[in-house]
């Protein structure tokens, strides 16, 4: 009979070495102890490099659990490097988080998304369609600059469909998950869905970090920290945010400009998504992406250019814009009045940064369509892959947690976030003009403020 080989002993390295392997090339991540060289696998993660890089060298298990679905677990083994996280420790927080994951699956909540998907479509469909409609076939004027808000109000409800789908698979399959990111964002939209995904993951796991965190890096417009006075370097971007004279001149002013620049944010929106297509970036299914823009190039032009005058496109387009402003404003309440912090995310206190960098919206449930889940920030944030139509169920749960360990759970009106907000923005821009050393004045500045 032949010997049968001695098991190889498991092998524990401490966390300060787990650290040092945190960098391209070199990526090194622990979940439930187990570390993983995901070096390679970087290249080839749907949710793109940067996540992977950002939580290098960190034990990622609370990260890993909230974005990914079970059956990713399987394909951790062709990573494992076959050592283990020494003195591996869980906190308290991420015990009762990782315990009500479990009771939330248990549920079948993740799965559970009903037929909200078909019943927005079919909306959306409708709106384009009466919208198309009083373009073609009507002569009042009031009636094209109605139909132009409907398109907006159109682009609100199809960015929630796309923002879902970027989450979890709201069809029957990846197929047609995929079919339906295109044509909410792309085509319906004229927003690549793949510059989303590249934004929107960044932001959920640097969740208010000033420099890693994409949607709070809106300079020279606005800031919400004086921090950003100091020119941070955008880690998402690779660039310096330079605040200069003129960045000061715009910042100084920018609670009184922050709703009309929200009614055109749409247009650096379309801008980032042709930057990102057209550059030397990795973007999966990039052609389909450029079809989806060019359809929009199209048909919304087209759909313009059949209005009588240049002044009722004009009011077309400002209407359809304005009306999807109130959405970017939406994005904005639930982290502008927020906690934020400088440097990189940290994974070992996934809950608490959650906690701390998000606000929810209170609302009536008939509602929800308006805000498109988002009024339960900390909630999907926490469980970005649960579907919206069961955030509401686990708010209590989730209030009752961050009670249990002292965390901040905000949660307030609409017109109180709107209030906060501008406050933030306020206080930053007060702060603007009285720096003990300002940064070179141009010739617009001096105009405005001399004189007091």
């Amino acid at each position: 009979m032949a010997e049968t080989e001695p098991l190889q002993k498991p092998t524990y390295i401490p966390l300060q070495e787990l650290q040092k392997h945190n960098k391209r090339g070199d990526a090194w991540i622990a979940i439930d102890g187990k570390i993983y060289d995901v070096s390679k696998w970087a290249n080839h993660h749907p949710g793109g490099e940067t996540p992977l890089l950002n939580l290098a060298g960190q034990d990622v298990t609370d990260a890993f659990l909230a974005f990914h679905p079970p059956s990713a677990y399987k394909r951790l083994d062709a990573f494992f490097t076959g050592n283990y996280l020494r003195d591996y420790t869980v906190s308290e927080v991420s015990r009762d988080y990782r315990s009500l994951f479990s009771e939330l699956t248990k549920l079948g909540l993740f799965e559970d998304k009903g037929h909200g998907v078909l019943i927005l479509l079919s909306l959306i469909v409708v709106m384009f369609c009466v919208s198309v409609y009083g373009v073609l076939f009507s002569d009042s004027m009031v009636v094209h600059v109605l139909c132009g808000g409907l398109m907006g109000f159109l682009w609100i409800q199809s960015g929630w469909l796309g923002h879902d789908s970027g989450h979890y698979q709201i069809m029957v399959n990846r197929k047609w998950n995929r079919f339906m990111q295109i044509l909410s964002g792309n085509v319906l939209a004229g927003i690549s869905i793949g510059w989303w995904r590249w934004n929107h993951n960044a932001h959920h796991l640097a969740c208010n970090s000033l420099d890693f965190d994409p949607d709070l890096q809106h300079l020279p417009f606005f800031v919400v920290s004086s921090k950003f006075f100091t020119s941070l370097t955008s880690c998402f971007y690779g660039r310096k945010m330079n605040f200069d004279s003129f960045a000061r001149f715009l910042v100084s002013y920018q609670h009184w400009s922050y709703y009309p620049v929200m009614c055109f944010a749409r247009l650096n929106l379309f801008a980032q998504s042709f930057f990102l297509l057209l550059s030397n970036r990795k973007v999966p299914n990039r052609k389909m992406e450029l079809l989806g823009l060019l359809a929009f190039w199209i048909w919304y032009p087209l759909l313009v250019s059949f209005l009588p005058n240049w002044r009722e496109k004009v009011l077309f387009v400002l209407a359809s814009f304005a009306v999807t402003g109130i959405q970017h404003v939406q994005f904005t309440l639930n982290h502008f009045s927020a906690s934020v912090y400088v440097g990189p995310p940290t994974a070992h206190d996934w809950f608490e940064k959650q906690a701390h960098g998000t606000l929810d919206v209170s609302s009536s449930s008939w509602m929800d369509w308006f805000h498109g889940g988002l009024q339960f920030q900390i909630e999907h944030h926490l469980f970005p892959r649960l579907p919206r139509r069961n955030l509401r169920k686990i708010a209590p749960l989730v209030k009752d947690l961050c009670k249990k360990h002292n965390l901040p759970y905000t949660c307030v009106s609409f017109w109180k976030a709107n209030v906060l907000t501008v406050q933030t923005l306020r206080n930053a821009a007060l702060q603007a003009r009285d720096l003990t050393k300002p940064v070179p004045r141009n010739l617009v500045w001096e105009a405005v403020n001399t004189h007091g």
